[in-house]
């Protein structure tokens, strides 16, 4: 199966500095859709940078449209707290592999 990367980035600027209580409600079912597709193994690893620009999921799916579908099922995008960009790609290294 191929390897996919969704950039997430908030859709409001001061969100990192004063999240309303609705986006994080958003972010905690963000952060629960994420850790039930990493115990199915579907995430391979996810989180922000620590500079607070974006976060990162990288992921497996089957099909360009089952990430797409993935991407956009996440509740920070289908909630419109993020924006989100799909892009496929190939794992070239990674510890334990």
């Amino acid at each position: 199966m191929p390897d996919y990367i969704y950039l997430i980035h908030p859709l409001r600027h001061e969100f990192f500095e004063s999240p309303t209580p609705q986006e994080e409600a958003v972010m905690d079912q963000h952060f629960a859709y994420l850790k039930k597709a990493t115990s199915e193994g579907v995430v391979l690893l996810a989180g922000p940078c620590l500079d607070e620009t974006f976060g990162v999921v990288v992921f497996i799916a089957e099909s360009d449209e089952s990430a797409r579908a993935f991407m956009l099922n996440d509740p920070s995008v289908k909630n419109n707290v993020m924006m989100a960009e799909l892009h496929p790609m190939r794992i070239s290294l990674m510890k334990g592999c």
